[in-house]
């Protein structure tokens, strides 16, 4: 079980106390440590800023690390701003996007909520359009897991791959007809 996970678990329970006055005290214990972790991880944030170039390459290494990226973003810390993480993640799956004639423009950031642009024609596969879409939806979550919602405008239209007829094949008699009609 991860740390997330046990701390979800823990906090199901707290919010499962019976006695209200226990509920709240707990809930108060827990908002009393993150104050105090926050206030910590902010002036440790000042110090690293504190050292110009040196610092800010420690902030992009910070940013790069996903535990301590979200450890951040849970107490609005981090370096790169929604829209920064947001345009990293899409450059991550331009390539891929590219290679199947699709791409993404990102039309707006607003209260969480991205909206995108998609175009494009996907080659081959039919499926390639909604595997594409799931490559932007990850990366950007992965990226910025305080998007609330992904919204997209446009399509990725889907062409059908070009298909080579190929003749019978003619077997020979040593092998079985039954082997090559599965």
């Amino acid at each position: 079980m991860t740390s997330v996970e046990k701390i979800g678990e823990l906090v199901g329970k707290i919010e499962g106390l019976p006695d209200p006055e226990v509920r709240a005290d707990a809930v108060a214990l827990v908002q009393a440590l993150m104050d105090f972790h926050g206030e910590a991880l902010d002036r440790l944030m000042e110090l690293v800023a504190s050292q110009g170039a040196a610092g800010y390459s420690i902030f992009e290494r910070f940013s790069g690390d996903e535990l301590v990226s979200n450890l951040l973003l849970l107490y609005g810390l981090h370096p790169l701003t929604i829209e920064e993480r947001v345009a990293e993640a899409l450059a991550k799956v331009k390539p891929h996007l590219d290679s199947h004639g699709g791409s993404v423009e990102v039309l707006e950031i607003n209260d969480g909520v991205v909206r995108l642009r998609l175009d494009g024609s996907c080659k081959g596969c039919p499926s390639s359009a909604e595997t594409l879409k799931f490559a932007i939806e990850e990366a950007i979550y992965a990226a910025a897991p305080d998007v609330v919602a992904i919204e997209a405008e446009g399509a990725l239209e889907t062409t059908a791959a070009e298909l080579v007829q190929i003749a019978k094949m003619n077997l020979a008699p040593s092998v079985p007809k039954h082997i090559c009609e599965k």
